[in-house]
Formats: structure tokens, sequence, C-alpha cells
């Protein structure tokens, strides 16, 4: 599949597929868009309650939201364990052509970037003491997750008009079934027939103010039955 770098408003950049008409990040920033909805709105919300978090990723991509959450785990000594799906992984040579590593302010965690593409598939490899990385070459189609395991699910998968099959209400039963009780799903999309069908999984929906560039994202709950 051919693929651009493109460079997006905050400096940051991305990748465009032709074939798609689709981008991989926003193009108002796709730095600012993957803190604010990943990390500001998932991972920071957990970790005022937990400090032992297993998150689910449905696109690894450019393995953004990875690099991004890592440092959480040396500054607040959080055990992550980071399970990460991805059908279709980019090659080495393009990955460093993004340069997401300037990007990051400590410089411990600078050589880590390349290193989570360096990771062999299919197998938790420990990056650190306190995170667990884990890629996993396959679609969430594919893809049977076992039963209440996991706190936050990054839902990173492209928009739901290029990828509607993993916008169904059968996917978010799935991911459902594998959120714990209290846990997370956090996206950028705000699209209201995404939001039904995330409720009719049994997910509590939130509308929460967006990333540079849009008025919403969404958080789904999965509640606490007493």
């Amino acid at each position: 599949m051919y693929l651009e770098i493109r460079k997006t408003k905050d400096g940051s950049n991305t990748l465009f597929v032709p074939a798609l008409n689709e981008h991989y990040h926003s193009v108002h920033g796709a730095l600012q868009e993957s803190q604010h909805v990943f990390i500001k709105h998932g991972l920071e919300h957990v970790l005022t309650t937990k400090t032992d978090i297993k998150i689910l990723e449905v696109g690894f991509g450019t393995g953004l939201n990875a690099i991004l959450t890592l440092p959480f785990a040396l500054s607040q000594k959080a055990f992550i364990q980071y399970d990460t799906l991805e059908k279709y992984p980019l090659s080495e040579k393009l990955v460093e052509r993004l340069h997401f590593e300037q990007f990051i302010l400590n410089p411990e965690l600078q050589d880590y970037y390349l290193q989570l593409h360096h990771c062999n598939w299919n197998e938790p490899v420990t990056l650190m003491p306190f995170f667990t990385l884990q890629k996993i070459n396959e679609g969430l189609e594919d893809f049977f997750p076992p039963e209440a395991y996991y706190d936050i699910i990054y839902f990173d998968a492209f928009a739901p008009e290029k990828q509607p099959e993993l916008w169904t209400e059968e996917i978010f039963r799935k991911l459902y079934q594998a959120t714990r009780p209290g846990g997370i799903l956090v996206t950028y999309c705000a699209k209201g027939s995404f939001k039904r069908n995330l409720k009719a999984a049994g997910f509590e929906v939130e509308a929460l103010p967006g990333p540079p560039g849009k008025r919403e994202m969404t958080r789904g709950l999965k509640p606490i039955i007493l």
C-alpha cells in the first residue's frame, strides 16, 4: 500500500493513504490529537484511580500513541501492559522518516520510539521495568480478547466511512466484554451512528471536547454493577 508522509499543523508528521483518501492522524496536529484523546482523556483519567493498567490499542499504526503512553510508566511508576493490534505493519524505514522522537521531551525515552517498531510481533516484550509491549499482527475482526481484562481501549481505527466493518455494534460488544467494569474506551470519533452502536453494546457514552479541529470526541465507560 502506497503511503505519503505529510506534515500536520502542530509540526508533527502523519501518513496519508491515497487509496482510502485518509490520514493516519488529524491534519490539525497528529501529536496534539493523540495527547488530547488517548493520553489526557484516556490514560491520565484512569491513572487518577489505578497504577496497574492494561491497555488495548486498535491500530498501532505509527506507534505515536504507544510512545506517548510510555513516559507515564517511567514518571509515575505505573505498571502498563500495552497490547496493540495492527493488521498492516509499517516498514521500519518509513517509521524512521516520521521522526516522532523529536517530540519526546525526555531524552531518556527518545531511543524507545524506534525500539517499539523493532520489537518482535506476537510476543510480550518488556521495554522497561514498568512497561510491557505486545504487538499483535491481527485485525480486530479476528482478535478474541480475554473477558473483563483491559482498563483502557484506545480505539484508533480509520474513520467509520473508511473502515465501516470496525465500527459495528458487534465489534463494540466484543470490546465491551474485553473491558473491566469501570474501564473506558476512548476515540477521536463523535459520529451519532457510532455512539448509538457504542451505547447499544453496553457502554455509557460521554461526549468530551475534541482536539484542535474537532468539536467533540467520545469516551465510553463500562459501568460497575454492584
